[in-house]
């Protein structure tokens, strides 16, 4: 180990004396990381992140330009399965991300897997992202949003306060799931999801005029809605009806069917 006054005379980053970095850390130029902070392993981080106190970061991590890590993040910990068999697995972070305090994220499993972080998310105070998960773009996990291994959240989606996803759960782009809820099911993009079990909710139309999506696109997606939530059809009959009688043109309509075509634990229904 070196200290961070030994790696600030070597690099153009403002290191705390009190920080320890392990001499196989790759800090790139502009990088701030604060006091009692602990870099261990061949940790990466790039250009302009800002690593708050006391957070350690560990193992196989590499982490983007200008992320701010808050405090007491934990960010690469030997994951918390039990199959865990000592192999080398990785986490990746983008860019842009806000890790706020005492946030958790565990690499992969198995030797070779990963765990993936997108870029311009927001993870607040206590969120935990177990291994093997991918978040991709845009999204937030509220205060203490827990989840399990091998989860996917798409781009935008926002996952409420002390909610649980099953492991293998996908949230789809733009869904929106309320505080306290226990996802055990896919959550279909554009849906708004809640309760214990969470069930369907209506669509995410505060969401979806956000993103940009036309008052004609929008009035397709609540006809599908209906299609998928309001009739009595099985889920591959509504997506046989879906694919009927909507345009293949329209790309929401075609990133819909494919999430439900591969929802493989079923949708909340």
């Amino acid at each position: 180990m070196r200290s961070g006054s030994e790696v600030r005379s070597r690099r153009q980053v403002n290191i705390h004396p009190t920080a320890i970095v392990h001499p196989d850390a790759e800090i790139a130029e502009g990088v701030e990381i604060g006091p009692y902070t602990v870099i261990e392993g061949p940790v990466k981080i790039g250009p302009g992140t800002i690593v708050g106190p006391r957070v350690t970061i560990e193992g196989y991590t590499t982490i983007g330009a200008e992320n701010e890590i808050f405090t007491g993040a934990v960010i690469g910990s030997r994951t918390q399965d039990k199959k865990f068999d000592g192999g080398i697995s990785y986490l990746k972070i983008g860019d842009r991300n806000k890790i706020r305090e005492y946030v958790t994220i565990n690499p992969g499993t198995k030797a070779t897997t990963e765990t993936v972080i997108g870029d311009d998310n927001l993870l607040m105070a206590y969120a935990h992202v177990a291994h093997d998960c991918v978040v991709k773009n845009r999204t937030i996990l509220a205060n203490v949003a827990t989840l399990a291994g091998h989860v996917t959240v798409e781009d935008g989606a926002i996952i409420g306060g002390i909610s649980a996803v099953h492991q293998f759960v996908k949230i789809g782009k733009l869904a929106l799931i309320g505080g306290c809820s226990k996802v055990v099911q896919d959550v279909p993009p554009f849906v708004i999801a809640d309760g214990h079990p969470a069930r369907a909710h209506g669509l995410n139309m505060v969401g979806l005029e956000r993103a940009g999506f036309s008052p004609e696109d929008r009035l397709i997606l609540k006809k599908v809605y209906r299609i998928i939530f309001k009739s009595a059809m099985t889920l591959k009959k509504a997506v046989a009806t879906i694919t009927e009688e909507f345009p293949p043109s329209n790309p929401h309509i075609q990133h819909l069917i494919q999430f439900l075509i591969h929802a493989e634990r079923g949708i909340c229904r």
